[in-house]
């Protein structure tokens, strides 16, 4: 007779005495969800039961519980499961017919870990909170963690890399408005990167990864100054050995993980991650418009150990080495858009190579004391972080071009014939760029509990100081020439000019300091409801600019408990400056501003989540979430998006402002297979200092003056969904579909886009990748197959993705092609079309 067989018999005799002592006096209802401290996973068949009465019950399959508890006096709740560290909460006095949630984590017994306990069902319901097992099955052509976030975030989608790109824009915010954090580690990213082919490997390895958070804005004190949003990643801390493998047509990877006793006692344990990752893009590259040799390597390798001192410290080491190499020598490119009355075609065939080269390490300490108390607990921790980035791209190339306009061909095969030319010329693009970065910081950061004698209040008082220190030493030599009908443009008699030069050696050496206070004050009124209220500041003090900010933020959220609906109602704000980095500081031309002031954007957020049970579905509860927000935006610094490639105007030149609503529902559409459902509606506008902007309207002849104009980033509509489903009858066969579309983003024309601003756009960007997978093996058929082949593994499967299978032509950017009459035709840069892509993983 199996385990759990026994304990929902033991279940079901303790739950008969429950009822009969019910009969006899009244009670209160105590309920909550029981998880592990490490994977953050629900435990199921966890004994729940009061000291010295007979109420007890189980936690069900997703770790929640009910059990009704005596009002006479105060009551000691134990909780107990094989394998896990038996503990105990303490509930005063209750009233009749009152409830009261209390959540838990448990510790493994092999864990020394301190347990958590937290009397408050209410979170953050705009921070969205997912583990990753799923996640790594999602298919994605970049092989990032950050490609997956438009999928599972509210108001992420993505930029104009498209799918080779883990860039990602929030709420009308570039990929430089976000924040990354790994284990309370700031990440920085490589600064030089201007298209999507060039990117390598991101930093957060999906290996590794335990849970992810997400706020896409009105986030927290203790976040740093961004304008946009906050990705805060845990990294797993193991107890017992794993290893996994996967091998694709796009790279590999690999890792390991687990821990080893070192000392005298049973808490001096060393747990250590470590994990390889290599991607090559050439498969997918080979789809592109632009037909040459491309040579894309990137990989990486990263770890994380941590050692407990004894049992209230413990110090932890992060480090990082990342290695890109992009080399790629194009050969021919014949490119066509237009519509059916007018079709424009570029053919070029081309000279010369890039060679490109990002090398980053980053390397960690910290150290964190958490003493052994009971009651009011606290923390200290101490953290220290270097950052090592050299940046080089080095391209000599030429583009003999030929712009025609053509007809299709109806009466023979198709084809396209050209009926007149348009423009014939040379485009030579030259740069010998190069970037050295070192961020050094240290910073200190603590928290004290603080519970009422009641257990209804409580407040979690928090705080930390940082210094930070920057050293940029960048020399640009860059420039374009264009030949149109054997005239350079711009045309001189006496000379030849080149079209644009930008050459500049700019130093940089400068400090920050930074400090927040926060405290979290919690209050539940028995049955009626629950309140949470955050409040703090953060200071920052830059000294390049030698500017004081100061940045008040709030979040308040009110969670009724009478009834049968399971809703939480969120309100936050505040002032997010972003005190300009080197890309902000420096202009088109490679000029750097030393006058130059921190952006700001002032947050209002409004939301609600709603938990609920679609009984004919699935047994799990689903979250629908949404949330209605506004910004106003001020101090811009303005920017041109190519490709990937941010250009900033290095002034403060404009103002703006973004609103918007997210809703987002996910759940299990089928049992056991979690999906998603996002959906984002946004307006993002900005008006350049000293500028009347103008628009014209299709059809019009007489321009009007507009007051605001849309941003690089405004898409007004996004979708994103990922949805599984499992073979019939079959769970080893499983589907995943991952849809995206998001309408087009705005573009103006090239050297003249302030008046007439933003005034087109692209394509909506559309695309469908499907995954097909299959499980090889699991460890629970080990009885059933004794002798499989896999038997050494706890898990393996095999998946054939499919990328862009509607085969959509979605654009990157425009190549710009400007005739000797100063006209501009902008040629579409298409992203890539259909691949198939065959990955095995196994763990063991």
């Amino acid at each position: 007779m199996t385990y759990s067989y026994l304990t929902k018999i033991l279940s079901l005799v303790l739950g008969f005495i429950v009822l009969e002592t019910d009969a006899y006096g009244q009670s209160a209802k105590v309920f909550g969800l029981v998880k592990d401290i490490d994977t953050k996973a629900p435990i199921e068949f966890v004994t729940v039961f009061a000291k010295g009465t007979n109420a007890a019950t189980e936690t069900d399959l997703y770790g929640e519980y009910n059990l009704d508890v005596t009002t006479d006096d105060k009551v000691t709740l134990v909780f107990s499961r094989i394998g896990y560290v038996d503990t105990e909460y303490e509930l005063p006095a209750l009233t009749a017919g009152s409830k009261r949630n209390v959540n838990i984590e448990l510790a493994p017994e092999i864990s020394d870990v301190d347990i958590i306990i937290r009397s408050s069902k209410i979170e953050d319901v705009g921070m969205v909170k997912e583990e990753v097992t799923e996640l790594k099955k999602l298919p994605t052509a970049s092989g990032n963690f950050e490609s997956i976030l438009p999928h599972i975030a509210l108001g992420a989608s993505g930029g104009t890399g498209g799918e080779l790109s883990s860039q990602y824009n929030v709420r009308g915010g570039n990929y430089d408005e976000n924040l990354v954090y790994v284990n309370d580690f700031e990440i920085f990213r490589p600064q030089l990167i201007r298209s999507s082919q060039q990117e390598g490997l991101s930093f957060p390895n999906i290996d590794l990864i335990r849970d992810v958070s997400f706020s896409s804005g009105g986030f927290e004190t203790k976040y740093g100054d961004k304008m946009s949003s906050v990705l805060d990643i845990r990294y797993k801390r193991p107890d017992a050995f794993k290893a996994s493998a996967t091998l694709s047509f796009l790279g590999a990877s690999g890792h390991i993980e687990g821990s080893k006793k070192l000392g005298p006692n049973a808490y001096n344990k060393l747990r250590y991650l470590i994990g390889t990752r290599y991607k090559t893009t050439q498969y997918l590259l080979g789809s592109l418009d632009v037909d040459g040799e491309y040579t894309p390597n990137f990989g990486d390798v990263q770890s994380y150990l941590t050692y407990d001192i004894n049992q209230d410290f413990q110090i932890g080491v992060l480090a990082n080495y990342n290695v890109s190499q992009y080399n790629f020598i194009p050969q021919e490119r014949v490119s066509a858009s237009g519509l059916f009355t007018q079709v424009v075609q570029l053919t070029t065939v081309f000279e010369g190579q890039e060679v490109d080269a990002f090398r980053n390490a980053m390397g960690g300490l910290s150290l964190t004391y958490i003493p052994e108390r009971k009651r009011n607990p606290f923390f200290l921790k101490l953290l220290a972080s270097h950052y090592d980035n050299y940046e080089s791209e080095r391209f000599d190339i030429l583009g003999f071009y030929r712009l025609s306009q053509v007809e299709l061909d109806l009466e023979g095969e198709g084809g396209l014939n050209e009926v007149g030319v348009l423009g014939v010329g040379t485009q030579h693009i030259y740069a010998r760029n190069r970037l050295n970065n070192n961020i050094s910081n240290v910073q200190f950061r603590g928290g004290y509990e603080i519970q009422g004698d009641n257990d209804a209040t409580n407040q979690f008082l928090q705080w930390g100081i940082k210094y930070q220190r920057e050293n940029i030493d960048d020399r640009l030599n860059e420039w374009e020439r264009i030949d149109s009908a054997g005239y350079s443009i711009p045309f001189s008699e006496s000379e030849v000019l080149l079209s644009e030069v930008i050459k500049s050696e700019n130093e940089i050496n400068s400090y920050r300091f930074q400090g927040f206070l926060q405290n979290s004050y919690s209050i539940s009124s028995q049955d009626n409801f629950e309140i949470k209220l955050t409040g703090g500041v953060r200071a920052h003090y830059w000294s390049y600019s030698q500017e004081l900010n100061i940045s008040p933020r709030f979040q308040l959220f009110y969670k009724p408990l009478r009834g049968d609906k399971d809703i939480t109602f969120k309100l936050s704000g505040g002032i997010y400056y972003q005190p300009p980095f080197y890309r902000e500081l420096r202009n088109p031309q490679g000029i750097i501003n030393p006058n130059i002031k921190s952006q700001k954007s002032t947050h209002i957020v409004a939301g609600m989540s709603y938990d609920f049970f679609m009984k004919r579905i699935s047994r799990k509860k689903f979250r629908l979430i949404t949330e209605l927000y506004y910004k106003k935006l001020e101090n811009l610094i303005s920017y041109e998006i190519d490709n990937v490639r941010i250009r900033y105007s290095g002034e403060n030149d404009a103002e703006g402002y973004v609103a918007g609503m997210d809703l987002r529902i996910n759940g299990e559409f089928v049992p056991g297979a979690e999906s998603w459902i996002n959906v984002s509606l946004l307006q993002a506008r900005e008006q350049l200092d000293g500028i009347e902007h103008l628009k014209r309207n299709v059809g019009d002849t007489i321009a009007m003056t507009v007051s605001y104009v849309p941003r690089p980033t405004d898409r007004f509509f996004n979708l994103s969904m990922f949805f599984q489903d499992y073979l019939p009858g079959n769970n080893d066969f499983k589907m995943s579909l991952n849809l995206s579309f998001g309408s087009g983003l705005p573009f103006g024309l090239k050297g003249n886009n302030q008046i007439f601003r933003n005034t087109f756009r692209f394509k909506n960007y559309q695309r469908v990748d499907i995954g097909f997978l299959y499980q090889l093996w699991n460890e629970n058929k080990r009885s059933q197959r004794p002798n499989h082949a896999l038997k050494w593994s706890n898990n393996a499967w095999i998946g054939l993705e499919v990328f862009n299978l509607l085969q959509i032509a979605n654009v990157g950017s425009n190549t710009w092609i400007k005739t000797i009459g100063s006209q501009q035709y902008a040629i579409p840069n298409f992203l890539t079309s259909r691949r198939i892509n065959l990955r095995l993983r196994i763990d063991i």
